[in-house]
């Protein structure tokens, strides 16, 4: 059944789809106990739907029919399958034949336990990130291959592992209780937060693609804030707003990334500013915040500022030391260098970007080394920051950092 290909009486199922098909399947996934048994029954339930609404009327609880209708072809399925033995002799399905509570409570809640259940740490990083986005979202595995570069094939195959390995391992549909949700609800705002960054930072794919993979992530922020309002989700949804409002300043014309100082901030979405800002502040209030509010908050900083010139690059020092205590990483400590170098001058910034580089940690990332090039440049120290861009050039193979990278080369005259 096609039914996006819906048309003249049908097409009002269309929209319904597109709003409720993820809410459904996440009801029969708990009701059937199986994601295939269920995602079958979702198509059976609109096929039924197709068929009967015309000549019956739409009823008054589309969701709730839609879950009923499934639910009762599925167990028809199974019984067909099991050669019309009585109803008693298959203890599954009688189970299944159980009258269940369809209460709206019950049918929001399904939403953040399908969520949960993709993002389980049993599963692979790739098979969580990929099993988010084809069950939550409804992205199709074209669609998510187009967005990983990979073939529709690979994606198919993380997913079917995933299932197998929800089954196999008997991972429970549910929302974890509070003894593990801190623990549990890290892994699921990471795989958000590798979907947004997929579709915001990458260098390659469609631009539509990327464009979609980040919208997808702030419809799953906003999703599990609504489900779970929690301090830190609600930080991350904040950050991925204040991220993706500079999102029309941060290329170029010809695709290369554009330095935030260089950015045209009359191009920034100020109403995503504001709902972030907003967001990051309660979060902050909390006192329970994480990771993800401060760097919220620090992307809050730079979008409060009208220009490069005035952002407080103290108050974004002092968030960063918060941050490096929270989360002790070498890449905070590099972004902590370029902010303190904003504030106290390039001269400071290098000589602590200088001593991380002496560690060894960072020898091969190469935005350690364009950050030194930069403020080897600010200091007219042409030949060193030409030898540090040439170096970062040598680390990456993104194609939006090397045009960067070659241009700044350029305009020193060493490209």
């Amino acid at each position: 059944m096609n039914i996006h290909a819906a048309q003249g009486p049908h097409a009002g199922l269309e929209e319904l789809y597109r709003r409720e098909s993820r809410r459904v399947l996440a009801t029969l996934i708990r009701l059937l106990g199986d994601f295939d048994l269920a995602e079958e029954a979702l198509h059976e339930a609109f096929r039924a739907a197709m068929e009967q609404w015309p000549r019956d009327g739409e009823p008054a609880n589309p969701r709730a029919w839609l879950v009923s209708a499934g639910r009762f072809k599925a167990i028809d399925g199974l019984r067909r399958q099991a050669r019309f033995r009585p109803l008693d002799d298959l203890p599954e399905l009688a189970a299944l034949a159980v009258e269940v509570d369809l209460d709206q409570q019950h049918l929001e809640d399904d939403r953040l336990r399908l969520l949960f259940t993709c993002c389980h740490p049993a599963l692979a990083a790739d098979a969580q990130v990929a099993l988010t986005l084809r069950e939550v979202c409804d992205l199709t595995t074209e669609e998510i291959a187009r967005a990983y570069l990979t073939t529709p094939s690979t994606v198919a195959q993380r997913i079917v592992r995933a299932k197998a390995k929800i089954r196999e391992a008997r991972i429970p549909y549910e929302v974890p209780g509070r003894g593990e949700l801190a623990e549990r609800l890290e892994s699921v705002l990471r795989v958000v937060y590798l979907v947004f960054n997929e579709g915001y930072f990458a260098s390659f794919g469609e631009a539509l693609t990327r464009s979609q993979l980040s919208s997808e992530a702030i419809r799953l922020g906003r999703l599990l804030f609504e489900l779970l309002p929690e301090p830190e989700v609600q930080g991350l949804l904040a950050l991925m707003l204040l991220h993706e409002a500079r999102r029309p300043a941060r290329l170029s014309a010809s695709g290369a990334p554009v330095l935030l100082e260089e950015q045209d901030r009359a191009l920034w979405d100020r109403a995503l500013i504001g709902e972030g800002d907003a967001l990051v502040l309660a979060a902050l209030r909390s006192r329970r915040f994480g990771a993800y509010s401060l760097q919220a908050a620090i992307a809050a900083v730079h979008a409060e500022a009208e220009s490069a010139a005035q952002t407080d690059w103290a108050q974004i020092v002092g968030l960063y030391d918060a941050l490096q205590r929270l989360q002790p990483s070498p890449v905070i400590e590099l972004n902590r260098a370029v902010a303190l170098g904003m504030r106290d001058g390039p001269e400071a910034g290098l000589a602590l970007i200088d001593a991380l580089l002496a560690r060894g940690e960072l020898a091969d990332y190469h935005l350690a080394h364009a950050a030194r090039a930069d403020f080897c440049r600010r200091l007219g120290r042409r030949a060193a920051a030409a030898a540090a861009y040439r170096r970062a050039l040598e680390l990456t193979q993104q194609g939006a950092d090397r045009q960067y990278l070659e241009g700044r080369l350029a305009e020193l005259g060493d490209a």
